[in-house]
């Protein structure tokens, strides 16, 4: 979602920038009726002397005002152009992405949801965008201008006291706004279950009618509406608190200029020109004001559905990249990981050796976020690890361990890990893949036989294939195996290894293992050892260079096997 607002205001800049200076010239030239009309208050002690300057005066009033009501035309314009423009990019990109979704991902989202994105937040990040660019820069644009010309031309003293109030007001609209925020995601949330309903409800009419269920579903109607309707008048209600502080603050200023101004007339300090001039400029934070609570308002709105299509958006896909990562534990001086850098193209496997602490199972960590690292060291589809949520993250890297967990459940459950949503037959698929589908079907109940806790009535390598059942039923991106091999015997390994190998075609894949064997035919292999890579390459390439990798192939392979790469060397 950064990315589409930062491509729509790249190419819509110079709109921005035009529009922006409008906005300055006219709260600029919205200074001047106020001193106009003050100066012309000061020329009244003698009509008759000064009649000529009042005419002349008042006719430059008329033309200002005539100036402003030209430059607001096209500044409206440019904000609406914006605005709509923005809205049609948002819709656009979220229908690209809807596009892209595989299909097991389709069926997890709710019509009402996906009608929400389109209906609902997009309409909230436009109306944010609105509010920003043409409330908010008026806001700060007043403030700096009016407060310059109030003290400059009138009394510093008299526009620091008249204005304290104000700021009070704005502290408190500050803290009230985190109500607004979490009783608008109320609101969101009610609004997506009514959605998600009035079209179960569409799509199930027949049904509805055939099993005469119009009362019950006419009750639930009614009570979501209802929760709803509960949920829209809280974020009314502190809406109207905002308001209501907006309104005091502002009469507080009107009495503190009445009552202080009055005196410096009196003293001489001011003539009575510069005190209506000075009322007219509190007159100027009216409407900047009045708009806060709104564009506080709008913005958390925007937030939460920015968040939302943020969500929907982010994708997974593409390459990793690590630069320059350097990792040491909170508890440690010394670094785990030094200066690592490697790139794993979509579709990929990278092949990770090393002996014991040499960081292995550290870098995979890190690539969960289990621990916090800098900006920039790791990215995934462009981007950074630390802008991605953590529970998007996470749902779409499927980690296998040697010793991933089994609960005292059925293997089913232990499989699915207890999520809904996947068939019988795709689970049964998963057991097949992982080369575990005949010794289950040994079983009395089949998958849905209970294992003792931790899976004691299983062998270590059935332990292990039915945890590498969850990486072949699981749809994530990325898929790591942490040294998850290591209790299968030669022929089973051969045979998951080649599935695993399908499997990741299309997906980025990570085998850690001390073993050649598990690694010999990813993509790229990498050697680690205290932490930094010493070797990378092809599991051929590697071999010619008789290094550190060379090493671990002569002390596994049997000797005929040896002699045999000697003399094809």
């Amino acid at each position: 979602m950064k990315e589409i607002l930062l491509k729509f205001i790249k190419s819509n800049k110079w709109y921005l920038i035009i529009q922006v200076t409008f906005v300055l010239i006219n709260i600029y030239f919205g200074t001047y009726p106020a001193k106009i009309v003050g100066s012309i208050v000061d020329l009244l002690y003698d009509i008759n002397a000064n009649q000529e300057k009042i005419i002349s005066t008042t006719i430059y009033l008329l033309i200002i005002s005539f100036a402003l009501l030209i430059i607001r035309l096209p500044w409206r314009f440019l904000v609406g152009y914006l605005t709509r423009k923005l809205e049609i990019h948002i819709k656009d990109s979220v229908f690209r992405q809807f596009l892209k979704l595989k299909i097991s991902e389709i069926q997890n989202i709710k019509n009402g949801e996906i009608m929400s994105y389109f209906a609902k937040d997009a309409q909230e990040i436009k109306s944010a965008f609105n509010r920003i660019i043409s409330y908010g820069t008026r806001i700060i644009a007043t403030f700096f201008i009016v407060t310059f010309s109030m003290a400059q031309g009138v009394d510093l003293v008299l526009t620091i006291v008249t204005l304290l109030p104000m700021t009070i007001t704005i502290y408190l609209i500050i803290k009230i706004r985190k109500n607004v925020e979490k009783s608008f995601a109320n609101s969101q949330k009610h609004f997506t279950k009514l959605s998600e309903f009035v079209q179960e409800s569409t799509n199930s009419i027949r049904t509805t009618k055939a099993y005469t269920l119009e009362g019950m579903r006419l009750k639930e109607f009614i009570r979501k509406n209802r929760h709803l309707k509960q949920s829209n008048n809280l974020v009314d209600v502190y809406q109207t608190l905002l308001s209501t502080c907006i309104n005091v603050g502002f009469g507080l200023c009107y009495g503190i200029s009445l009552l202080y101004g009055s005196k410096l007339v009196l003293d001489g300090t001011i003539t009575i020109g510069n005190f209506v001039t000075f009322n007219g400029c509190i007159g100027l934070f009216l409407g900047p004001v009045q708009w806060l609570p709104s564009l506080i308002a709008r913005t958390k709105r925007g937030q939460i559905s920015y968040t939302r299509l943020d969500q929907f958006l982010i994708s997974l896909n593409g390459d990793i990249e690590i630069s320059n990562l350097t990792f040491h534990y909170p508890t440690c001086l010394e670094n785990t990981l030094e200066n690592i850098t490697i790139t794993v193209p979509q579709g990929n496997t990278l092949g990770i050796i090393g002996s014991v602490g040499s960081g292995k199972t550290t870098l995979m960590n890190l690539l969960l976020r289990l621990y916090t690292i800098p900006n920039g060291m790791i990215r995934i589809g462009k981007k950074d690890i630390n802008d991605i949520p953590i529970d998007l993250l996470r749902k779409n890297i499927c980690y296998i361990t040697q010793d991933n967990f089994l609960f005292s459940n059925t293997i089913e459950s232990n499989i699915r890990l207890f999520k809904e949503g996947y068939e019988e037959k795709d689970i049964i698929n998963s057991t097949k893949d992982a080369m575990i589908y005949d010794e289950i079907q040994e079983m009395e109940n089949g998958i849905y036989s209970i294992i003792g806790e931790k899976g004691i009535d299983l062998s270590g390598g059935q332990k292990q294939r039915i945890a590498i059942s969850r990486a072949f039923l699981n749809q994530a991106d990325i898929i790591i195996f942490d040294d998850t091999f290591s209790a299968l015997d030669n022929k089973t390994q051969k045979s998951l290894l080649e599935n695993v190998k399908k499997m990741s075609s299309k997906k980025t894949c990570f085998i850690i293992s001390s073993k050649i064997s598990d690694i010999k035919d990813a993509d790229n292999i990498i050697v680690l050892e205290y932490g930094k890579i010493i070797e990378q390459g092809t599991h051929e390439n590697l071999i010619k260079e008789e290094g550190k990798y060379y090493q671990y192939y002569k002390q596994q392979i049997t000797k005929p096997e040896l002699e045999e790469q000697a003399y094809n060397i």
